[in-house]
């Protein structure tokens, strides 16, 4: 695989996806080739704890559309740059929401960020269950402040912007996509 794909969904109140954020990236280097924001009609008007978030700092949308057009167009990025693997942050919540990319592999990048075997990061007095995983604290933003050191860092809940702040994840991380095998889901 010479590149993936790393999504993330923002909902309403009433669990309708309303944005989509995708960012396609280079299965090496994890340097960033192609982005596409979405914003879902009529469901971005339903409001959801992330509303105000659709349009920060001014980002606009690749497509303002409904759900059945911004589909098509990403399936079609999608098999223009052959991606077949899909990454999330806690990937079951996106996987469950978008059932027209189950045909891809996906992967959850938590299952490494959040486990102190595959994040070096972890402190040795963090507080972890017995398989390794963090108690708390193990969310994007968290998770993004330890890795990067950069400690304002604040999850803006957009899902462009938190798309391309889980691809950063993964490149701090530092593992190679095989390593990933290991949080296949689906």
């Amino acid at each position: 695989m010479s590149k993936f794909a790393v999504i993330d969904t923002e909902t309403t109140w009433g669990d309708a996806v309303m944005s989509i954020g995708v960012v396609i990236a280079e299965s090496l280097t994890f340097q960033l080739i192609e982005k596409r924001y979405y914003i879902l009609t009529p469901y971005k008007s339903h409001g959801g704890m992330f509303t105000n978030a659709l349009y920060v700092n001014n980002i606009k949308p690749d497509l303002e559309c409904s759900r059945e057009k911004a589909m098509k167009d990403l399936i079609s990025i999608l098999a223009a740059h052959d991606v077949t693997t899909m990454f999330a942050y806690n990937a079951a919540f996106d996987y469950r929401h978008l059932p027209e990319l189950r045909h891809l592999d996906w992967h959850d990048i938590m299952k490494l960020a959040a486990y102190r075997q595959h994040n070096p990061k972890i402190s040795s007095c963090a507080e972890c269950y017995g398989t390794g995983r963090l108690k708390r604290g193990y969310g994007v933003e968290s998770v993004y402040r330890m890795l990067s050191e950069d400690w304002t860092y604040c999850e803006l809940h957009n899902a462009l912007t938190d798309a391309i702040d889980e691809l950063e994840i993964m490149r701090l991380l530092n593992h190679e996509l095989d390593k990933y095998a290991l949080a296949k889901i689906g």
